[in-house]
């Protein structure tokens, strides 16, 4: 992070970098420029759209960005030809554009993006991200989205940061003062949401499976959806558990407010909630508010193995779309199709394993498409990747139990997960066992 003059007069300052959203595009893109966003609510809402509206006159753009909650677009179709769109992760509005070849999709451990910035394997000639009012030293708070926008801001030429009053202020690091950023561009909209889930009996049965893996005291790493609720759901009579994850929902906070999440045994920072971003309702954003338990820092801080494996009895929770008989694992495609990320999955996976009495565990329903499709299957289906490798897979559960893969055999694998398969495909993989 470029370092700010934090000795002058800030105020004054602010108001002389204050410009529109037009403006700011007008004096900073260049032909040819790569744009760099920030990911999930950190994304700008105003500055977009004014890149958007003023296409005609950009040449040779390239937007690049992790996932988006809200508003995209710079997706819309018509603007194929205008802009190169480089995504680190897939999210609704990529999907048919991958698909079509509009965008380009980069798999990438979450880990590792910081690192793909400040080594200049990705090129970036001004940022954008959304930011909290300033303070009364001029020191802005980059919210419930820290991820890589940090190393994005240091491999920038001109940073834009969309001043927004409902973004919350969070105990993130780093804050950014005032003179760190070329253009600010005032903006006034609710910051994105995504509405609670509310788990079904199949994701509740997953739910008290997992939990019966989790011994007190352990840390938890745990996303978003019904499966994580239904787990977080199953877990009030636990004690002294901590988080460590790249992320939390409401179901988390919750617990936090029961004291059954407290920190309390933590290797790492201990008695802090450590994400590196914050996804989830306005109740989940007013609760990270100048919460100083709740910290979000830069995502080498966070989804690093190293840094995962600091903390014992690490428990990693992540999902799946399939799980073949020799353990790999499939979270991001639907045959070809680009439907997901990696994401901090293999980043967790791994620093649960170094983890002094860790475990990580794959959680899936088992069956799609209303109960037509088996989610554990003979082989990945054509043209799917393997996320997690069979390696790297400690427990698979499913609403029918959970296993442990560690020390097994092929055939003993493929038996343990078709022990876990909805009964009616059970027959039909074991004539498929290696």
């Amino acid at each position: 992070m470029k370092k700010g003059d934090t000795g002058v007069d800030w105020k004054t300052r602010f108001k002389d970098k204050v410009v529109s959203a037009e403006e700011a595009i007008r004096r900073v893109v260049r032909p040819g420029d790569v744009i760099g966003g920030a990911m999930t609510c950190g994304f700008p809402q105003v500055i977009p759209e004014a890149i958007v509206e003023h296409a005609e006159e950009l040449s040779g753009i390239t937007i690049l960005h992790g996932i988006v909650v809200g508003n995209a677009p710079h997706y819309a179709p018509e603007l194929a030809d205008h802009f190169k769109l480089r995504n680190i992760f897939v999210f609704d509005a990529t999907r048919a554009a991958i698909k079509e070849g509009r965008a380009e999709y980069i798999p990438m451990y979450f880990y590792e993006m910081a690192e793909c910035w400040r080594n200049g394997v990705w090129k970036t000639d001004v940022s954008m991200m959304q930011v909290s009012p300033p303070d009364a030293d001029g020191y802005m708070s980059l919210g419930i989205t820290v991820g890589y926008t940090p190393a994005m801001m240091d491999a920038s030429r001109a940073v834009l940061a969309e001043v927004n009053p409902n973004m919350p202020r969070t105990n993130c690091e780093p804050i950014i003062h005032v003179s760190q950023v070329d253009y600010l561009v005032e903006g006034d909209r609710p910051v994105p949401t995504i509405p609670r889930s509310q788990p079904d009996e199949v994701s509740q049965a997953i739910g008290r499976h997992v939990a019966g893996l989790i011994e007190d005291g352990s840390t938890l790493q745990i996303g978003i959806g019904a499966i994580p609720d239904a787990v977080l759901s199953c877990l009030t009579e636990h004690q002294d558990l901590g988080l460590h994850t790249e992320m939390f929902s409401d179901g988390a906070v919750d617990l936090l407010r029961k004291g059954v999440i407290n920190n309390s045994r933590k290797s790492y920072l201990p008695h802090k909630s450590v994400v590196t971003f914050l996804l989830g309702t306005k109740e989940l954003y007013d609760y990270a508010d100048g919460n100083p338990d709740v910290v979000l820092l830069p995502v080498e801080k966070v989804t690093h193995p190293v840094v995962i494996a600091q903390n014992d009895k690490m428990v990693a929770i992540n999902s799946a779309l399939q799980v073949d008989l020799y353990g790999q694992v499939n979270a991001e495609t639907i045959g070809n199709l680009q439907f997901s990320g990696v994401g901090g999955q293999v980043d967790f996976v791994r620093g649960a394993t170094l983890s002094r009495g860790g475990k990580s565990i794959i959680a899936l329903p088992s069956t799609a498409a209303g109960g037509k499709l088996s989610r554990i299957v003979p082989y990945l289906d054509h043209g799917s990747v393997v996320t997690t490798s069979r390696c790297d897979v400690h427990y698979v559960a499913t609403e029918y139990g959970a296993v442990n893969l560690k020390g097994k055999s092929v055939r003993e694998r493929a038996e343990a997960l078709i022990s876990i398969a909805h009964p009616q495909f059970r027959d039909e993989l074991a004539r498929a066992i290696p």
